[in-house]
């Protein structure tokens, strides 16, 4: 296995289990620290979490794989998600995604050439009141912090 948590990640991973009745219990917390250590969970990520939580590799791969929150591959520096459930959808969401998949050149979950943008529909971010939204980045981006847009529109931000 070649992906290991740094010591300041590894301090992380106790104060976290410590948390938990038993180890297992820890699985989605500690897949976000491997986001965050990583830039997103691959395989031998998923191996890797499993053989600290003894849990079987695979069974670490249907959860990472079940929750949208989990990049499964490295994403760009801005990553876009754009929201289409119902409050979004029916108030322009999917124009939006259609708008940017044709701005940057790319499909759903696609990142750039540069490298700079993933775009990914995704299915809440919590605005139903002030729907469609647009979140740049997550709580894992340790670099660039999260920013909000609700009350979209393609005419919102088209100069």
């Amino acid at each position: 296995m070649s992906l290991a948590f740094s010591d300041a990640a590894m301090r992380r991973f106790e104060k976290i289990v410590s948390r938990y009745p038993n180890k297992q219990a820890a699985l989605l917390p500690v897949l976000h620290l491997a986001q965050e250590e990583f830039g997103y969970v691959p395989p031998e990520a998923m191996e890797y979490v499993g053989s600290l939580l003894d849990v079987a590799p695979i069974k670490v791969q249907h959860v990472a794989t079940f929750y949208t929150m989990y990049n499964l591959k490295p994403v760009g520096r801005y990553h876009v998600q754009v929201c289409t459930n119902i409050a979004c959808y029916l108030t322009g969401g999917p124009e939006i995604l259609a708008h940017l998949k044709r701005k940057l050149g790319v499909e759903n979950k696609g990142t750039t050439a540069d490298g700079l943008f993933t775009l990914e529909e995704v299915e809440c971010l919590a605005a139903c009141g002030t729907a469609p939204a647009i979140q740049v980045n997550d709580k894992t981006d340790r670099e660039w912090p999260i920013v909000y847009h609700e009350n979209q529109s393609v005419a919102s931000r088209t100069p």
